[in-house]
């Protein structure tokens, strides 16, 4: 190559990086989308919606919230990993995005190489819920019970893959319990079932399952978090019980591989600060979710990490995908 073509290489890659970053800096100039792969209503869409409000009123644009569910968050999340990597769209996902990485034989899409982690918004535990009248009293009496009667008590699942559903293959990973799964699609069939005593146990979302406990419908045997919950304080952490246990889910924002880190950036700052509002964290608080807002490096090293540790309890499980 010519001096002179060489010339004209570089000026081009240079005109090449000054429209990029003069893009990066009017964003945004239009409505910016988020999808969401899960229906209106569920615990993913609030926290779209949530966060849309007030990155809103920060960007001066329109943030609009739109619902593709299928395929356990599958069809939502290809969906923008095929898209333009110019911020303008965006996925709220969920912790079915790691652990599909397992369940799934195929993925239309890597969950890690195919998009650019902004932040986790938050995470939320759940509660190992059943019955009242079951003999068991407390979590102790309930892993007594359910090691004395193998395959006899029964657990709902909500969906297959799901974060509940993994709660209870890890409890019973880690306690050496069989109880015996029963599938359906959805919480709200399998808590009914529950409430009419169709049915032994569940994992319920704290979002979910709080007022049916406090009303005296449910008994609650333990949260998932590490920690007790101040909405709950007299009731154990399963950890306290079953070392080592931990099962939250987590909420995150996502955007298209290779987005530029100014716009990144930008969003990270602006998602992180709706965090910090007080009209936001008081919605999270009184739902049970702790917030996070996290760097785009550590959500990426989290989204790794998350892939690797929901794969063997996946694999043991032998869930298949619906």
């Amino acid at each position: 190559m010519t001096a002179h073509k060489f010339g004209q290489f570089f000026a081009a890659v240079a005109v090449l990086a000054v429209a990029q970053a003069s893009k990066s800096e009017d964003f945004p100039a239009r409505p910016i989308k988020i999808v969401v792969g899960a229906p209106a209503g569920g615990t993913t869409d609030t926290m779209a919606r949530a966060i849309a409000e007030p990155m809103a009123a920060v960007l001066k644009q329109a943030v609009l919230v739109e619902n593709r569910p299928g395929a356990g968050g599958n069809l939502a999340a290809a969906a923008v990993a095929k898209s333009a990597p110019d911020g303008y769209t965006l996925l709220v996902s969920f912790s079915s995005h790691t652990i599909n990485a397992t369940l799934y034989p195929s993925l239309p899409y890597d969950p890690v190489a195919d998009f650019t982690p902004i932040t986790m918004i938050a995470r939320v535990p759940s509660l190992l819920v059943g019955r009242p009248d079951l003999p068991a009293k407390d979590l102790k009496e309930l892993i007594a019970l359910a090691r004395a009667q193998p395959h006899k008590l029964t657990i709902g699942i909500g969906g297959i893959g799901s974060s509940l559903h993994l709660a209870g293959e890890k409890f019973k990973l880690m306690t050496g319990v069989d109880l015996l799964n029963v599938p359906y699609k959805g919480t709200a069939p399998a808590l009914t079932d529950l409430l009419g005593g169709q049915i032994d146990l569940m994992f319920i979302s704290l979002v979910t399952g709080t007022e049916q406990v406090r009303a005296g419908k449910l008994r609650a045997y333990g949260v998932t978090s590490d920690k007790r919950q101040a909405m709950f304080p007299e009731l154990p952490a399963i950890s306290e019980v079953v070392n080592g246990f931990e099962s939250t889910a987590w909420f995150g924002v996502f955007a298209p591989a290779n987005l530029p880190d100014a716009i990144t950036q930008k969003l990270y700052k602006t998602i992180v600060a709706a965090l910090a509002g007080p009209k936001l964290r008081e919605q999270l608080r009184t739902e049970g979710a702790t917030s996070v807002g996290n760097t785009p490096n550590e959500f990426t090293a989290f989204v790794r990490e998350d892939i690797e540790r929901w794969a063997p309890v996946v694999k043991a499980s032998g869930a298949k995908p619906n």
